[in-house]
């Protein structure tokens, strides 16, 4: 089952939970940096902006060797007909989580998957329900999680995904940032 001894992953994410997933379903990578614009058309909604990002990704890299497959990927939170990417402060993190706060909302994940002869982009949805979210809930966990890198502020593996997320529909390692049964399925059939 092992891809790594016909392809040379290549995790373009510095994301510590997607390392950690892939690492779990057992495959072997090598993580690279890519420095892009994350802008997109504003004409863009839902899983639309998270597939444009996740292929826009995918090619900043450049040409492939012939044994080489990149791996891209890119998570939003719809909520409010709105996108809700990472926070750029403490007060546009408070203002999200205030939102949030006693409703649902959708995260989108996409993941693009590219070799020399191939190409492939999935998405998953996932819909997320919060309980009530207090004042000093919202601080606690901006002050200990530092949620900047998560999109919509919030890390499902966190303290508010642990006491306030009261229901999930679709996959938890969707809302985590990485479809690992959508990985695997692609990684199988690339």
């Amino acid at each position: 089952m092992n891809l790594a001894s016909k392809y040379t992953i290549l995790l373009a994410s510095q994301s510590p939970r997607r390392k950690e997933l892939l690492s779990q379903l057992g495959y072997s990578f090598s993580c690279i940096a890519l420095d892009i614009d994350e802008s997109y058309p504003e004409t863009l909604q839902k899983h639309e902006i998270t597939e444009f990002l996740t292929e826009k990704k995918s090619y900043a890299f450049g040409e492939l060797q012939k044994n080489e497959l990149i791996l891209t990927a890119d998570t939003i939170v719809w909520h409010k007909e709105k996108c809700l990417e990472k926070p750029k402060n403490q007060q546009d993190a408070k203002e999200m989580l205030q939102s949030l706060s006693n409703s649902e909302h959708f995260v989108y994940t996409s993941i693009a998957m590219r070799t020399q002869t191939d190409f492939q982009l999935k998405t998953d949805c996932a819909k997320v329900c919060f309980s009530e979210l207090s004042e000093e809930e919202i601080h606690y966990y901006i002050e200990t999680a530092k949620p900047y890198d998560k999109a919509g502020s919030y890390g499902i593996q966190d303290f508010i995904g642990l006491a306030k997320i009261n229901r999930i529909e679709g996959s938890y390692f969707t809302v985590m940032g990485l479809p690992t049964h959508l990985v695997y399925e692609m990684l199988q059939n690339i």
